[in-house]
């Protein structure tokens, strides 16, 4: 079978077949959950290429024709549900509008145009047989909410994965590692009394205590790529009448962990200096990274791509494995009111794909 190449790509309908298909996924709400119709939608699509596809709740899933048990496994992964929007929207979220060369719509930009294009990438290289690997393409659920039931249930069903690429919009720029999140929920303990006497010990104050030395505290290594682990209080909660001093203070921490350090470590060190009672929400959503020198971060390069670290959170925290972040788009129009994403984004995201995994495959 002659290799394809990718300056053909235009001759054929997988630009204009993403295109609808992300129309279709636009005027079809998958928020978090509730993914079911847009599952339908890719299913469609992979019935429409006459590949072989699988389904688990709203995870749909398929395997390179010539999938090959004695080769590494390359795993191209994005997500089909989104946020609520948001009240600022001025458009109908759920219309696909075409406008000034742009696609408006809630999820077009986050990660409907990545979802697209490795879905159009997949679709190239599905019928080759000479690959070096094989490829699994996963349209998961529930990113957005970093729930159980997406990647994370889908991963043990999947053939082991050498490394990955997972669909985020960077403007097809290689984020090659990602902060893992940890949520830790804290309690200060005191004793209550009245506030008129000279009763009781405040929680609140002794929060406060704990809190000034998370705000001054500086985790000693720094990531090359993504800097310091960064500490914020985000939620605090204490009292139930002004003349009681508060036997409790609840707060709650957001931690941005890079490579440098397990979250367990983490969490470790901020319990032994802080007096209040700490309990992670969760130790599940790692930091990630790839070697610089990763085929894949290569091939990257080699277009003319740039690395960087992303301060952001997505299903890479869930993988075992080397992952690259690069998809089309911008991230700062994720989450955004009458989000957006330019119609060359997304063919120069199939191009951008093919084009690196060309170089590996």
């Amino acid at each position: 079978m002659t290799q394809p190449d990718v300056q053909h790509l235009k001759q054929t309908t997988l630009p204009a077949d993403a295109l609808a298909l992300l129309k279709r996924l636009i005027a079809t709400p998958s928020f978090s959950r509730e993914e079911g119709q847009t599952a339908r939608h890719i299913e469609a699509f992979f019935q429409e290429k006459e590949i072989l596809f699988e389904r688990l709740k709203n995870n749909v899933w398929a395997k390179n024709r010539c999938f090959d048990p004695a080769k590494l496994t390359l795993l191209l992964n994005s997500h089909h549900d989104t946020v609520k929007p948001n009240p600022s929207w001025t458009l109908n979220p759920f219309e696909p509008l075409v406008r000034d060369e742009k696609l408006f719509g809630l999820g077009s930009n986050d990660a409907g145009g990545c979802l697209v294009s490795l879905l159009s990438t997949f679709a190239w290289f599905y019928d080759r047989p000479d690959m070096g690997y094989n490829i699994v393409m996963a349209a998961t659920a529930e990113e957005e909410i970093s729930g159980r039931d997406g990647l994370e249930l889908l991963l043990p069903e999947l053939p082991p994965i050498s490394f990955a690429i997972v669909g985020e919009p960077t403007e097809m720029e290689l984020a090659i590692a990602e902060k893992g999140l940890l949520v830790l929920d804290c309690t200060a303990h005191g004793v209550s009394g009245h506030a008129a006497r000279n009763e009781g010990e405040n929680a609140i104050y002794k929060a406060i205590q704990d809190i000034n030395w998370l705000t001054t505290y500086q985790f000693p290594k720094v990531s090359p790529t993504l800097g310091a682990i960064k500490l914020s209080v985000t939620i605090i909660n204490a009292g139930t009448q002004h003349n009681v001093v508060p036997d409790t203070c609840t707060f709650t921490i957001d931690v941005r962990v890079t490579e440098q350090y397990t979250l367990e470590e983490v969490i470790e060190t901020i319990q032994a200096n802080i007096q209040s009672d700490v309990k992670p929400r969760s130790i599940r959503l790692k930091p990630s990274s790839i070697p610089a020198d990763h085929p894949i971060v290569q091939a990257g390069l080699a277009l003319g791509r740039h690395t960087y670290g992303s301060p952001t959170t997505s299903d890479q925290a869930v993988l075992n494995c080397p992952s690259l972040k690069c998809g089309p788009g911008h991230s700062g129009r994720s989450h955004s009111a009458d989000e957006f994403i330019y119609l060359r984004e997304i063919t120069e995201g199939i191009t951008g794909y093919i084009q690196m995994l060309e170089q590996v495959l």
